[in-house]
């Protein structure tokens, strides 16, 4: 009988700001059966962003035919632009055992678990709002509106935090790395099918 890992869907959250593309790096380094789900974007490429690798970026219009194609697993439109999950690429790297990690909103969770299954959601929260704030300023790439509406975006998306599987706050990035960690590990180990020869 031989056991085989079936791959998972595993959804990682939070307000911008919060640390959740670090996050999403390192994880990606020290967990080899992760890949990272490289989403379709109409927003211009910020500086050393590679079409491909980070994202792949279109047109409005180009991103308008996918959907009608019905080419994503999950699509929204986050501030002024869209973003998408190309379907194909997630059923292949799911059809080889390994795991696929997003980093989307509690939208995109929302219609990704409505369409499929072996989906572990995790929600990052910061430490404090008065915490997230001071990260955003020393950022240094926002302006005072923006920062305004970045802040009132997390307020937002943190009421919805009780949907997720798992919520962990992000006062030690070590620590924060390690819980996620030991979460996708132990939901692994949930998710296997066995095939007898």
């Amino acid at each position: 009988m031989q056991f085989k890992h079936k791959g998972l869907i595993i959804i990682l959250s939070s307000p911008s700001g919060t640390g959740k593309s670090s996050l999403a790096k390192e994880l990606l380094k020290i967990d080899n059966n992760l890949r990272l789900s490289i989403s379709v974007t109409t927003r211009k490429p910020r500086l050393g962003e590679v079409d491909g690798i980070n994202y792949y970026f279109k047109t409005d219009l180009e991103f308008k035919t996918l959907v009608k194609q019905n080419k994503f697993l999950e699509y929204a439109k986050i501030y002024n632009d869209y973003y998408g999950t190309p379907k194909e690429y997630v059923k292949m790297l799911l059809k080889q055992g390994l795991d696929v990690l997003f980093d989307i909103d509690w939208q995109g969770v929302r219609s990704i678990k409505k369409n499929t299954n072996n989906v572990v959601t995790i929600f990052v929260l910061p430490p404090s709002l008065e915490i997230l704030e001071q990260r955003l300023r020393n950022r240094a790439t926002d302006n005072e509106e923006t920062i305004k509406l970045r802040m009132q975006s997390a307020q937002h998306e943190i009421s919805y935090a009780n949907e997720y599987d798992y919520v962990v706050i992000n006062d030690d990035f070590g620590q924060t790395l390690k819980k996620i960690h030991e979460i996708i590990v132990a939901e692994r180990a949930k998710n296997f099918s066995y095939h007898a020869h």
